[in-house]
């Protein structure tokens, strides 16, 4: 009788402590698979928005009673004038002058990965090149990239084993943001700005540069 009272209180020890290895299990196992579903879901339902400054007013001196959005305007469209005006000045403001290198219109990958806003490459007066994302929005999603790839239409057949390089991650997916390209790299070679999302090897949106 005491022998199988004890077997019997065994038993149920024995089964009680398997479903507490289960439920630690299941714990160990469901909270990191939670953290990640919740890394790649998340950024579908949550906007990241940024304004940048415009590259050329970053470290200028706005006179008093100007704002800054009207000073960023105002250079933009001198930044912008055509190469009409660029041939009539001498060669030293022509070096000094920023221009439009190229630009081109976000369009949609497909109907669930979306994207509008320009995008545009311009060349400092310094040398220097930086791209400005303006107006800017795309399906949010995790750990998305800016590139530039070599190719002129990614969306249209064209992908990126033609080569890219990477400027990045996506500061935000709404909103003004400028991203430097490094000097080792010339933009005269490459034909579109890219929003890739890594994990997932999906482009989100692009850009054709003309």
């Amino acid at each position: 009788m005491g022998r199988d009272y004890d077997d019997c209180k065994g038993g149920v020890m024995s089964a009680s402590m398997h479903k507490w290895l289960w439920f630690c299990g299941g714990i160990v196992v469901g909270v990191p698979a939670a953290l990640l579903g919740w890394w790649l879901l998340s950024p579908l339902f949550l906007d990241t928005e940024v304004d940048e400054a415009f590259p050329l007013t970053e470290n200028a001196t706005i006179p008093a009673g100007i704002a800054r959005s009207d000073a960023e305007t105002v250079m933009m469209t001198m930044a912008k004038v055509e190469d009409a005006m660029e041939e009539e000045m001498s060669g030293e403001m022509a070096e000094a002058a920023n221009s439009v290198i190229a630009s081109g219109q976000f369009e949609d990958a497909d109907s669930f990965h979306r994207g509008e806003g320009s995008a545009t490459i311009y060349r400092l007066a310094d040398g220097s090149h930086v791209l400005r994302l303006e107006d800017f929005r795309v399906t949010n999603g995790p750990d998305l990239r800016v590139l530039l790839a070599r190719s002129a239409d990614p969306l249209g057949g064209g992908d990126l084993d033609a080569g890219y390089e990477e400027l990045g991650r996506l500061k935000g997916n709404v909103g003004n943001q400028n991203y430097p390209i490094p000097d080792a790299i010339e933009p005269a070679e490459f034909g579109s700005i890219v929003i890739y999302c890594k994990p997932f090897r999906v482009v989100f949106s692009a850009a054709q540069l003309n």
